[in-house]
């Protein structure tokens, strides 16, 4: 049954082809099969599970029909989940049930979703790698399991990469839904600010958003269109005037005028030839569809200040975490990482805080003003393929930011402007490694954006492949 996109279960759950519960339980058996390797769940209630899909069946029964009526799904840790264990990465929450459901979760719930469990993220999602003392492996790509499959929605996008679900709920706060699909050979949607809300969050957290991995651009779209109905308590939110869900299926009304680069725009950096090779691809593509598509220059450059204020961006974050969530007596099981991060959270002042949001906001201005003649920019995801278990902190905790920002540098702009970005399959190099590109988009244009992945993949940028687990 996993062989069926998202959205042929849901075909296949209307026509009774299938039930609710078979498609649960043969979720459950995989990932009981399977996980113990993968590292993708935190935590998997199979007695929820099955009471979910019982209901779903009890409505399509009667030929009500919800938008995720009886689709299996996971929900990243980092999200609260009413009567199910939310321990946001970290040792010292294991075991806290919330009270409420987050404002998204509460939308998947009441679209008729099975929830199977909780998706493995990092300590308060401040790593793009999922690694904590909470689950006893990191979560890895099934491509390869020595590496990881980024973060901090990792075991989000280990679990449908792997055929244990088959869409995630995910969320982004520097790239963190894109490059887990680049590691994964997935789909991965950052939608604009506003789109999905922020609630409760609040609008320190502006820079993140909540959005799905999928292995096909039409299941995403299914996903997002749940996902984006913000309610009038949210600063930013809006929605669209067209369906999400029909942008990916469908293609663009015209050609785009489309930008791209390679140059990572950091000191010392420099992308994989199979990174290049996959823009090259699908700059190919674009322009055999009539897209006008052109080389530029990066819109901005991480100098010292920018990659800095992105460092202190995650140390905030960390420490704010900390802070609100994490009794003193119980701070020394926080990971070294976020330890690190909260002792120079702590030295911040006042005066600090201003520089950094300033430099973000110039960083994020020469993006905009950069981009502004064109539709979509093209960039690779991530600077290289997945990389080894132990990579990030292999100089030391006090490097971790510098090395994760040195292979996910194509991404945290966008959450800085606002703008939806989509994560794409390329292709496997000769080892067997996913690489993947970057489509961002307008501000509020996610439309636009969906319509184009869809067209891209219609024209076969990429494969339809799979890992090895996929087949056991």
């Amino acid at each position: 049954m996993h062989d069926l996109s998202a959205a042929g279960q849901l075909r296949a759950l209307r026509s009774h082809d299938i039930s609710a519960r078979e498609l649960a339980q043969h979720y459950l058996d995989r990932i009981a099969k399977l996980d113990g390797e993968l590292g993708a769940f935190v935590t998997v209630d199979p007695e929820l599970a099955l009471r979910d899909a019982d209901r779903a069946d009890e409505r399509l029964a009667r030929g009500e029909h919800t938008p995720l009526g009886g689709i299996p799904i996971g929900i990243k840790d980092l999200h609260a989940t009413a009567g199910l264990a939310t321990s946001f990465g970290s040792a010292p929450l294991a075991g806290h049930v919330p009270a409420e459901d987050a404002w998204t979760v509460g939308l998947i719930r009441r679209a008729g979703a099975t929830l199977l469990g909780k998706t493995n993220a990092p300590e308060f999602g401040v790593a793009c790698y999922t690694e904590n003392a909470v689950t006893p492996v990191p979560a890895v790509t099934p491509y390869d399991t020595g590496r990881y499959s980024s973060g901090s929605s990792g075991g989000a996008a280990t679990a449908v990469s792997a055929g244990l679900l088959p869409i995630a709920h995910a969320s982004d706060g520097a790239g963190s839904t894109r490059t887990p699909a680049a590691a994964c050979h997935l789909v991965g949607i950052k939608p604009s600010r506003g789109l999905v809300s922020l609630a409760p969050a609040g609008a320190f957290f502006a820079a993140g958003a909540e959005g799905p991995l999928a292995r096909t651009v039409e299941d995403a779209a299914l996903l997002l269109e749940v996902m984006a109905q913000p309610p009038s308590r949210d600063l930013y939110g809006w929605t669209p005037d067209t369906s999400l869900a029909q942008a990916g299926r469908g293609r663009p009304d015209r050609p785009l005028k489309i930008g791209w680069w390679t140059d990572p725009g950091l000191p010392g950096v420099a992308p994989h030839p199979e990174s290049v090779r996959a823009v090259h691809r699908a700059v190919e593509r674009l322009r055999g569809l009539g897209h006008d598509v052109r080389e530029i220059a990066p819109p901005a450059r991480y100098d010292e200040t920018a990659a800095r204020a992105i460092s202190d961006m995650l140390t905030i974050s960390a420490t704010m975490s900390v802070t609100t969530l994490v009794p003193d007596g119980k701070r020394d099981q926080l990971t070294a990482h976020t330890r690190n991060l909260a002792a120079a959270g702590a030295k911040m002042t006042g005066p600090d805080v201003l520089l950094m949001q300033a430099a973000l906001a110039r960083f994020a201005g020469d993006f905009l003003a950069g981009l502004d003649d064109f539709d979509i920019a093209l960039t690779p995801t991530t600077s290289g393929p997945p990389v080894p278990l132990g990579h990030f902190e292999a100089e030391g905790i006090e490097q971790v930011n510098e090395r994760m920002l040195s292979w996910s540098c194509y991404t945290p702009w966008a959450n800085l402007t606002g703008q939806p970005a989509v994560s794409l399959p390329s292709h496997l190099d000769d080892d067997g490694l996913p690489y993947s590109v970057q489509l961002v988009g307008r501000p509020r244009q996610d439309a636009t954006l969906l319509s184009l992945a869809a067209q891209l993949e219609h024209e076969g940028l990429w494969d339809a492949v799979h890992p090895p687990h996929w087949f056991r």
